[in-house]
């Protein structure tokens, strides 16, 4: 009789869960990284060394399709997330990548959460001459079809 006793006390004790609290840095002064393509606007905040803080992106905030690429889920983007300024971050660097139209007002609400931009480096990357061109189309004169004599 004791035995089905013991394993209801052991059923209670693997019910309480122990999570693991957030480390939370003491990090001033970071570098926010845009990377804005036309289909989604992603934004990450780093400290000075790279590792990152936080990031969200216009998907993860539950705008889905062509919505993603828009300026207003960027600028939603920052409205919502704290997690920068849990670890302290109240001045950043913003670096930003790539053609979308979500560049801009991602930079504005940045600045209107309360967390200072001092400079902003376009870091998209463009090519000094490209890629090579694949060979040339042989035409027919080339290969003799067209040329009967």
């Amino acid at each position: 009789m004791a035995k089905p006793e013991q394993k209801a006390e052991a059923g209670k004790k693997g019910k309480t869960k122990k999570f693991k609290k957030r480390e939370r840095k003491n990090v001033p002064y970071g570098i926010a990284h845009i990377q804005a393509s036309f289909n989604n606007t992603i934004v990450t905040i780093t400290d000075q060394m790279g590792n990152t803080l936080s990031w969200k992106s216009s998907g993860s905030l539950g705008f889905r399709g062509s919505r993603k690429g828009t300026p207003f889920a960027a600028q939603q983007r920052f409205k919502r997330c704290r997690m920068a300024r849990d670890h302290g971050v109240r001045t950043v660097d913003v670096r930003v990548a790539g053609p979308g139209s979500g560049r801009e007002s991602a930079i504005r609400a940045l600045a209107a959460a309360g967390i200072e931009v001092k400079t902003i480096r376009d870091v998209t990357p463009v090519p000094h001459n490209g890629c090579r061109p694949p060979k040339r189309r042989a035409s027919k004169t080339r290969q003799g079809i067209g040329s009967r004599e």
